[in-house]
């Protein structure tokens, strides 16, 4: 099939279109911020979706695929048809990522919003309305935050990392470890977290089992332009817009902490 896709590999018009999609759909969320939107439960009670979500999913699928109509569709608010797999380039959404924190009214969530070719991101936008603040990248091109370039911390030898898990799973590291890890306190969105890896607020961060493509498709790509990675427990990077959209254990951090970080996170994990 063919696809109205940038010619050869400059995706600079797809970021340019996902930028002012995304901003729009996380103005429309911010209208419903604090203001006691409707909830409702999916996935047997244990995920919460609000209407400022799926107002969100409406601007972003509407906007897109109206630029992009031979583009695939993957989003945490819509049914999953698998249509997608049949086009090399998929739009990969999560209209609000951080859904608790929104219904509960704090500040740190986000839409997420990354162009897949191929099973990797190439343009990607992580736009955080309620603390002003847009992180976007381009393969190849500079990781940035409000306009300026990022990049990842490289902890020297000896300094204390700041990681971002779960209190249990810091305490089971080997004591080696452990001792030079200090905890962040819990991030609600995990496309923040890892944006906060890629502009060196944070070290690092483990992602537990049963992420999805909409929550790391575009801080992936983000994290690696400013110099980090997202792998498995392989240390393999991941491919995005599989049959399956749900990942195993992962680990993200500066390129030179991640064998530590995925050992360490490795020992934990069952034989």
């Amino acid at each position: 099939m063919s696809e109205t896709a940038p010619s050869g590999a400059d995706w600079t018009a797809d970021l340019e279109l996902i930028r002012a999609a995304a901003v729009v759909a996380g103005e429309t969320a911010l209208g419903y911020f604090r203001k006691g939107p409707d909830v409702r439960w999916k996935n047997e009670g244990r995920s919460p979706v609000s209407e400022a979500d799926l107002a969100a999913n409406d601007v972003l699928k509407t906007r897109l695929l109206a630029a992009r109509p031979d583009y695939g569709w993957l989003s945490e608010e819509t049914d999953d048809d698998q249509s997608r797999l049949s086009r090399d380039t998929v739009f990969v959404v999560d209209p609000i990522d951080g859904t608790r924190a929104f219904i509960a009214g704090k500040e740190l969530w986000c839409v997420s919003v990354a162009v897949v070719h191929r099973g990797q991101p190439v343009a990607g936008i992580l736009y955080a309305p309620a603390l002003d603040e847009l992180f976007e990248a381009g393969a190849g091109r500079a990781a940035l935050r409000n306009g300026t370039p990022i990049s990842v911390r490289e902890a020297k030898a000896g300094e204390t990392l700041h990681l971002a898990a779960a209190e249990d799973t810091i305490g089971k590291f080997a004591p080696a470890y452990r001792s030079a890890v200090a905890r962040v306190p819990h991030v609600p969105s995990l496309a923040y977290r890892l944006a906060m890896v890629a502009d060196g607020r944070i070290d690092g961060t483990l992602v537990k089992r049963n992420s999805h493509d909409w929550d790391l498709a575009a801080a992936d790509l983000i994290l690696a332009e400013a110099g980090g990675a997202l792998v498995d427990l392989d240390g393999k990077a991941l491919s995005y817009n599989r049959s399956t959209v749900i990942h195993g254990v992962l680990c993200a951090a500066a390129r030179p902490l991640l064998p530590g970080l995925i050992a360490a996170s490795r020992s934990l994990e069952p034989h």
